[in-house]
């Protein structure tokens, strides 16, 4: 039996080097529409977006490409965007909800469409999201279900019933959700990395931004060798870095675990019941539950505050060992099986758990994407398009549940 591998997300670490894209580093002075900071997912669909759109694109990466959260997320695209539908219609009003709600489910579509027209081979695998209660929480959960209904979004409700025999839990119900897909996040950054390439947006990898300097008409990034100047500058690092230290304050700085295990014997996997949907409960933290292909289980959860470096190790290993447990005690038969990876995935939270995707009034020529509470990677897709149109001085007035100033 082989030893956990901890700090590194399972889709990086098993892709072969050679199937791995080489960008050079950023050199000397250049001009482009376009300058993206920044490329995971959200920077890599960005800049092709750009390039599809007319727009020159540079995108600068200070380490590789999609080897930040990207390649060590869960792999999912749902249809909701973090937070629940009845908190988010408190905090913005039901109509706001309602377009945030369905502008997640069109990313969800979206990234699936663009994922195939490309032909990208990551796996992709349409599934069901469940939101499981149990049974202390079903009221709530039942709210929030009717909540969704009246706002016409595609749910169902699951009794016990059929809770047990779509997902082999004894108790509690579930909100159903279709038009969910997994895949290999990994995989898919790099696709849509060279897809991007192939319309011409120049990469540029090892090549942090040590400065921007901005005008009144352009804004000139600066790295260690090189000198861009552009129209305007797109910030999709997650959170803000040193340059953006302003914006920190509307973001608190989590780091939730993944765990993946080693393939389920085939006894282990009988008791488990069909394991074609991803499940969520409604714990705080909240888990969620994807079941691999190759019958490996993937658990997400142990939502804390983010580690000091020097401790985050240890955390690691026993954050690790406490999802194994948790698991275990929502599914007893997998018993004895162990993790194969832990990782953690830190992100920015943010008041009401939606991502800030757009300009701030402090950073002419500055469009942003940071944070936000979903297990989704859809927000990468969603944010593109916001960010394009931005760009393009055509900004959607749909887009304003989603920006800094909600």
């Amino acid at each position: 039996m082989s030893r956990t591998r901890y700090g590194i997300s399972p889709w990086i670490h098993q892709l072969p080097d050679s199937r791995r894209p080489e960008f050079p580093r950023a050199r000397g002075e250049s001009t482009s529409n376009v300058v993206i900071v920044g490329a995971g997912l959200t920077g890599c669909v960005t800049a092709y977006a750009c390039a599809v759109a007319g727009l020159r694109a540079i995108v600068l990466e200070s380490d590789r490409i999609g080897q930040g959260c990207s390649g060590s997320s869960s792999g999912l695209l749902l249809p909701e965007p973090g937070p629940s539908f009845r908190d988010l219609s408190e905090a913005h009003g039901l109509r706001a909800a309602r377009r945030a709600f369905q502008s997640w489910r069109r990313a969800v579509l979206d990234a699936a469409a663009l994922i195939r027209r490309l032909g990208i081979r990551c796996g992709l695998d349409s599934e069901e999201a469940l939101l499981v209660a149990q049974r202390e929480d079903e009221k709530s959960l039942r709210r929030e279900f009717e909540a969704r209904a009246e706002a016409q979004l595609d749910v169902a409700w699951l009794g016990r019933k059929l809770l047990q025999k779509e997902a082999a839990l004894e108790t509690g119900s579930a909100i159903k959700m279709h038009e969910a897909f997994g895949l290999d996040p990994y995989r898919a950054v790099i696709g849509v990395a060279r897809a991007a390439s192939t319309r011409g947006v120049a990469f540029f990898e090892r090549s942090a931004v040590t400065k921007v300097r901005f005008g009144r008409k352009h804004a000139e990034v600066l790295t260690e060798h090189a000198s861009i100047r552009a129209a305007t500058v797109i910030v999709t690092t997650g959170t803000p870095g040193q340059e953006f230290r302003q914006l920190r304050r509307h973001f608190k700085r989590r780091e939730p675990s993944r765990v993946l295990t080693e393939p389920m014997p085939a006894a282990m996997r009988k008791t488990l019941g069909p394991r074609k949907a991803t499940i969520a409960d409604t714990r705080a933290p909240r888990h969620r539950i994807r079941w691999m292909e190759d019958d490996r289980i993937l658990i997400g959860g142990a939502d804390q505050a983010a580690t000091p470096a020097r401790t985050r190790e240890a955390v690691l290993v026993q954050r690790t060992g406490q999802l194994m447990y948790e698991l275990s005690t929502l599914y007893p038969g997998i018993s004895g099986l162990m993790p194969a990876y832990g990782w953690e995935l830190p992100y920015g939270d943010t008041s009401d758990g939606l991502p800030y995707i757009g300009p701030h009034r402090n950073f002419p020529h500055h469009l942003f994407a940071f944070g936000g509470r979903s297990d989704s990677i859809a927000g990468a897709f969603l944010a593109a398009k916001i960010l394009v149109r931005a760009a393009q001085g055509e900004a959607d007035k749909t887009d304003e549940i989603f920006a800094f100033t909600r």
